[in-house]
């Protein structure tokens, strides 16, 4: 299984087959609305403005597993990050990344990037780097802010 075979529920509730997204540059984060890393959503967002005409897309999943910090339902999250981040990247319905119900995608994300102290997610706001190709280049902390992986965009763009 690579990347392109999975699916996933949009916010909408409409299913979105990762293949849609064949020959561009992601970048994949687990997000929540009541985190300390909340106002990443700003510079996630800018990061779409800037490069989602050459080929990039950000793909934000929110995720309740990290201290209840995600309780809203899909209208509530898109509301919060339309109205206090102007998000206007994909946003999917809430998932899990961790355990037994983790997602499928997150299970292949971490299978292909593990983290410093295991494969598992440690918080929200973990950003996975995929190239036009499908293949997993990058596994970024929740600490690493998004301004911070511009310079590797740019260069997945340009290849």
């Amino acid at each position: 299984m690579g990347l392109y075979d999975f699916s996933a529920t949009l916010n909408n509730g409409k299913d979105k087959k990762l293949s849609a997204y064949k020959g561009k540059v992601l970048l994949i984060v687990n997000t929540a609305s009541k985190c300390g890393f909340t106002p990443q959503y700003k510079g996630l967002q800018e990061l779409y403005a800037k490069y989602k005409d050459k080929g990039f897309e950000l793909l934000a999943f929110p995720c309740d597993q990290f201290g209840h910090q995600e309780p809203g339902d899909d209208e509530e999250i898109k509301s919060f990050c339309e109205l206090n981040y102007g998000v206007e990247f994909p946003l999917f319905s809430k998932i899990d990344v961790n355990g037994d119900d983790a997602h499928p995608l997150y299970k292949f994300l971490k299978s292909e990037k593990g983290g410093l102290l295991g494969d598992s997610i440690k918080w929200n706001f973990t950003k996975f780097l995929v190239d036009k190709q499908g293949n997993v280049i990058e596994r970024y902390a929740p600490t690493t802010p998004p301004e911070r992986i511009g310079a590797d965009i740019e260069k997945q763009l340009a290849k």
